[in-house]
C-alpha cells in the first residue's frame, strides 16, 4: 500500500464521495481571464481579493507539493412540503440541509487527523473551503474530480454537478491524478436555458447577471430579476437542472445534508415578520442564511408578487406604508401592481 492509496481509503472511510490529487504548481493560466473578468464588472465581490494568493498555493502554505481535493455530493431531491394557507418560496439545493461549509470543514479536519497518522513525516496542511484562497473548480479539475462545465460549475459522471468542494494544501509529496477525459461537448443547455444570459459560454460567469448573485445582494434588486427568481427566494439551480449530467442523479450520502422542506420550502407571508433572533434561529444553520434576514423577506416579497398572491396583499399595503426599510416598501410596491396586474 502506498499513502497515496492509504488515503484513498481513509477518504472513502470518511464517507467523501470523491477524491484526487495535484501538484501545488500555480494557476497562472488563470491570471488573465480573472482580470478581464474583474474589468468587465463580472465578479460578485465575494472572491478571494488577492489575485495572487488565488493563484499560487504555496502563499498560502510555503513548502506545499501537492493538493487534496475533495468533493462531496449533495442532496437534488426533497418532499414537498405540505399544503397550507401559506404560499411558500424555494432555497436552492446547495442551501438544504446543514451549512455545507461546517460540512466540509469537518470532513477535512477529519480526513487531515486521519493522513496525519498516515504520513511517516512532518504533515503541514491549509485548508480550503468555498472562502478559501484558491479557485475551487480549478483544483478540483486538475486533481481530476471532474471537469469545468459551461455553466461554470464542477462536473463530474458520478454525482453530476451537486458537489461541495473543499481542498487541502499539503507538503505530503504524491503522484498526481490526471483531468478527466470527457466535457460539455456541444451542449449549451445551460447557456440556452439561464433567464438573465449570465453564462458567457466558456465556463465563465457575469455574476451581477446571475440571479443567485441577485437573491444574495442587499438592497433594491433590479426590475429585471424579480419576475425572474419566481418563487426563489436564495440561490438559482437552473443551469444545474438542465444539464444532461445530472439526469437521474439522487444523491443521498449524508443526513446532515437532508433538506428539512419546511425550511427549505419556507411559508412567505409568516417570514416576513420574523425578527432577526426568530430568523436566526429557524434558518440559521443553513447556507442561504448567511446574509441576515433581510435580502431573503425582500425576495419574499418578490415572490408573493410572482405568486399573484392576493392573500398577501393586506400585509404587502402595511410593507409598503410604514416598513422602515426602503428595498421593503419598493418590493412591496411592485408586487402589489403585479398582483393586481398593474
Amino acid at each position: 500500500m502506498t499513502l497515496k492509496s492509504d488515503i484513498q481509503a481513509l477518504a472513502q472511510s470518511l464517507n467523501i464521495q470523491k477524491i484526487g490529487f495535484t501538484t501545488a504548481d500555480n494557476f497562472d493560466y488563470l491570471r488573465e481571464s480573472l482580470i478581464n473578468q474583474k474589468a468587465l464588472g463580472h465578479t460578485s465581490g465575494f472572491e478571494h481579493q488577492n489575485l495572487d494568493e488565488r493563484l499560487e498555493p504555496r502563499l498560502s502554505l510555503a513548502d506545499a507539493k501537492t493538493i487534496i481535493s475533495i468533493a462531496l455530493a449533495y442532496p437534488s431531491n426533497a418532499p414537498k412540503a405540505p399544503k397550507t394557507a401559506y404560499k411558500r418560496g424555494e432555497f436552492a439545493r446547495a442551501s438544504w440541509g446543514e451549512d455545507y461549509h461546517h460540512i466540509l470543514q469537518d470532513k477535512m479536519a477529519q480526513l487531515a487527523h486521519g493522513i496525519e497518522q498516515l504520513a511517516h513525516e512532518k504533515f503541514h496542511y491549509k485548508a480550503m473551503v468555498d472562502t478559501g484562497a484558491l479557485v475551487d473548480v480549478a483544483v478540483a479539475a486538475r486533481a481530476g474530480l471532474g471537469f469545468i462545465g459551461k455553466n461554470g460549475l464542477l462536473i463530474s459522471k458520478e454525482y453530476g454537478s451537486w458537489l461541495y468542494l473543499g481542498e487541502l494544501v499539503t507538503n505530503l509529496e504524491i503522484e498526481p491524478d490526471s483531468p478527466v477525459d470527457y466535457g460539455c461537448g456541444d451542449c449549451t443547455r445551460c447557456i440556452d436555458f439561464c433567464p438573465t444570459g449570465a453564462l458567457l459560454g466558456d465556463g465563465r460567469l457575469n455574476a451581477p447577471r446571475c440571479l443567485s448573485f441577485q437573491t444574495q445582494s442587499k438592497g433594491s434588486m433590479p426590475e429585471e430579476f424579480r419576475t425572474k427568481i419566481t418563487k426563489v427566494i436564495y440561490g438559482c439551480d437552473i443551469c444545474q437542472l438542465v444539464c444532461p449530467y445530472n439526469k437521474g442523479i439522487d444523491n443521498h450520502f449524508h443526513p446532515e445534508m437532508e433538506a428539512d422542506p419546511e425550511l427549505t420550502q419556507p411559508e412567505l407571508l409568516p417570514l416576513l415578520d420574523m425578527t432577526n433572533k426568530e430568523f436566526t434561529q429557524k434558518f440559521g444553520h443553513l447556507a442561504g442564511s448567511w446574509r441576515g434576514k433581510n435580502p431573503i423577506q425582500r425576495n419574499s416579497v418578490y415572490a408573493l408578487g410572482n405568486l399573484h398572491d392576493k392573500s398577501a396583499l393586506p400585509k404587502l399595503e402595511e410593507i409598503a406604508t410604514s416598513h422602515p426599510r426602503e428595498d421593503m416598501q419598493d418590493a412591496a410596491e411592485w408586487a402589489i401592481k403585479r398582483i393586481q396586474g398593474i
